[in-house]
């Protein structure tokens, strides 16, 4: 399918931390995979293509009917994320399948992104099928990550990660945290039944409530986002605390504050600098 280009940024959407099965073949040229399809993404000459799974999993990966301008209107009228809008413009957030974006922020902890790629990669390659011609792999299901030994695990470079994914895959295949459930769980209901899973805490769960069931009230709140709201909005506070943090959040970024986040999240990282003249 092909489409315009005024609002989807291949970099910004598939660069910023979100999602970790993307990789970068060319300027402007992408390979991923998205459940058992190798999607391809091109940007160039303004014109976005996108090939290799059906029109229906395109648009709702990429979320290509939400309405982004009207989310970007909906975010707060001040000068950190006016800079966040004029940098991040065309970021959108992906639709991703639970079970593979909980797993993959369990692999993530204390981690760059790089490095959560390469883990998420020999993950892949390890216990994932084969698609195609067998170059790509689908992410591995939750019995095969249950039933891997934890030697297994940590040769795919997972570490201590190991013992908190293989743990957490055998609760969900045992049924004592159930995904399937958590779509129809209020906020503060979703978060405590995923936190249930060994390494899983409020920021893990707020990253798989907010990319993979898109829930907006969800704000992970990672170093470099509690940086930027130290930094940006709350100069020479030194005494703000994390659940005053967290209040602020929920007040002030509006109905997206998830979106917000993510248009903060890559700002910030993407410009170290802003931070250290705040600081």
């Amino acid at each position: 399918m092909e489409i315009a280009v005024d609002d989807l940024r291949l970099d910004h959407t598939l660069e910023s931390g979100q999602a970790f099965r993307w990789t970068r073949r060319g300027d402007g040229d992408y390979e991923g995979v998205v459940g058992r399809c190798v999607v391809r993404a091109t940007q160039h000459d303004g014109k976005v293509v996108l090939g290799g799974a059906s029109e229906a999993v395109l648009r709702r990966y990429f979320q290509l009917d939400a309405d982004l301008a009207a989310i970007v209107r909906s975010f707060p009228d001040d000068p950190p994320m006016r800079r966040a809008v004029a940098f991040c413009r065309g970021l959108r957030l992906l639709r991703q399948e639970p079970w593979e974006t909980l797993a993959s922020f369990i692999c993530s902890s204390t981690k760059q992104i790089v490095q959560i790629r390469q883990i998420v990669a020999h993950l892949c390659r390890e216990l994932g099928e084969p698609l195609g011609s067998g170059a790509c792999h689908a992410f591995p299901s939750v019995a095969a990550v249950a039933r891997a030994t934890e030697a297994r695990l940590r040769a795919c470079k997972l570490g201590f990660r190991a013992a908190y994914l293989r743990a957490s895959a055998r609760m969900i295949e045992a049924g004592r945290v159930r995904l399937d459930a958590v779509g129809g769980m209020d906020y503060p209901r979703a978060v405590e039944e995923l936190t249930k899973l060994p390494g899983v805490g409020p920021k893990l769960a707020d990253c798989a409530l907010l990319f993979a069931w898109g829930r907006q009230e969800a704000f992970p709140m990672d170093v470099w986002i509690e940086r930027a709201l130290r930094r940006l909005y709350f100069p020479g506070k030194p005494r703000v605390t994390r659940r005053e943090l967290a209040g602020f959040t929920r007040t002030h970024f509006g109905p997206h504050a998830g979106y917000a986040q993510q248009y903060l999240f890559h700002y910030v990282r993407r410009h170290p600098q802003v931070l250290e003249a705040n600081a």
